[in-house]
């Protein structure tokens, strides 16, 4: 068997050596240089006949590693579950009154949240006790900064889902000024007055963005698309029965806990 030596299999064949092997002042003074060297000799042939123990110790310290990270996220979604789930200055979709509320970050210039708008949007028709909360994170580049801020204002007009899905569709990289107005005309807003409310609110636009940067960050949210229903964070893009499966075990349980 070929064993691919990562940084990771390496650190934990160093790992292991150091468990294994008597090095401490008291294992050196109980066996002599021959026999030490003779346990080295019999560990590394050990490793080498059996190299699949390695990948077996890999999987155990990345499933503690994820049960952690998992801890961790619950620990942090307890603490912040009221800017999380109830933040006043966050659009709301869906049921405003549902039972269960999805928290979504995305960035207008993410592939994957783009490709994951149609899966939303179906479970949003057939879940009518869904609440979505929509967070605007924009990480990608200046594009996604101005689209965010525009996003934010369209509220005033109140056209902000119109204009979500239709930035969402656009193709290409949303990166300049003008295609976000462009879009904006097209989804029937009015261009001067968004631009207007865009200077007029700056200061509250730029801290809904940098507030919900530092949720995420609190979260260990570092990419787009990432989802929380309840007590679950959800790094990455969620097919459709992944997100109708994540609500259902919410509801089984007896509903939100925090959400």
């Amino acid at each position: 068997m070929r064993i691919k030596f990562t940084a990771s299999l390496v650190a934990v064949a160093l790992a292991a050596g150091s468990a294994l092997l008597p090095l401490k002042a008291s294992a050196q003074e109980t066996f002599s240089k021959a026999q030490t060297n003779e346990m080295h000799n019999i560990i590394r042939d050990y490793l080498l006949e059996n190299p699949e123990i390695l990948n077996e110790m890999i999987a155990k310290l990345q499933a503690a590693e994820r049960d952690q990270q998992d801890k961790q996220a619950r620990e942090a979604i307890a603490s912040n579950a009221k800017e999380l789930f109830r933040n006043e200055n966050d659009v709301v979709v869906g049921n405003p009154n549902g039972s269960v509320t999805m928290v979504e970050f995305f960035d207008y210039n993410c592939g994957f949240c783009k490709r994951s708008v149609a899966d939303v949007l179906r479970f949003t028709e057939e879940d009518k006790d869904l609440r979505i909360v929509m967070k605007e994170f924009p990480i990608l580049s200046e594009g996604s900064i101005i689209a965010s801020r525009a996003a934010i204002a369209s509220k005033k007009q109140g056209k902000y889902w119109e204009f979500h899905l239709a930035l969402m569709a656009a193709s290409g990289n949303i990166d300049t000024e003008e295609k976000v107005m462009s879009i904006a005309a097209e989804t029937g807003l009015d261009v001067a007055k968004l631009k207007a409310d865009m200077t007029e609110d700056a200061e509250a636009i730029e801290k809904n963005i940098n507030d919900n940067r530092a949720l995420a960050q609190a979260l260990g949210i570092n990419g787009t698309p990432a989802f929380v229903i309840d007590d679950n964070l959800v790094p990455g893009a969620m097919p459709y029965d992944q997100l109708a499966t994540s609500v259902k075990i919410v509801r089984d349980k007896g509903g939100c806990q925090y959400c």
